[in-house]
């Protein structure tokens, strides 16, 4: 089973409870990196600890949460390794792992309802990499 590590900054707070909920009913093995309350931080320092999580196992996914999605977001596409993707919709987060092999899904805490959070999370753990015609392309990220 693969491991997931959460991040989230304190607008995502709330959303990533939601989420770990959710995980512990599919009996999923997570690790949270924090944030741990509301209380006002910065997404780069969550962000930073989750991408050094993920890259020590080709097994580990990554959850990231901020309040718009975008910051938590580019911050950890500023990791080698990592492919982070925001996303809104299930069909986005099915996409995200199918073709671009994200290895991290970053959602919008104030732009998505939990339920649609949950399905996008469904559909990232359960999405795998297609490979082909996909595979040069992503191979191309971390030479950029």
């Amino acid at each position: 089973m693969q491991k997931i590590i959460l991040a989230s900054d304190h607008a995502g707070f709330k959303l990533k409870e939601f989420i770990k909920e959710f995980l512990t009913e599919q009996k999923q093995s997570f690790v949270d990196v924090g944030c741990y309350s509301e209380d006002s931080c910065d997404y780069p320092d969550f962000a930073s600890a989750a991408a050094k999580e993920i890259k020590m196992s080709d097994d580990t996914l990554g959850i990231v949460i901020c309040g718009s999605g975008n910051g938590i977001n580019m911050a950890m596409n500023r990791h080698k390794g990592i492919r982070s993707a925001l996303c809104w919709k299930p069909e986005i987060a099915t996409l995200a792992r199918q073709h671009n092999n994200a290895n991290v899904l970053a959602l919008p805490a104030r732009f998505i309802e939990p339920s649609v959070a949950v399905e996008c999370v469904r559909n990232f753990l359960s999405a795998s990499f297609e490979g082909g015609r996909h595979e040069n392309r992503v191979k191309k990220l971390d030479n950029l």
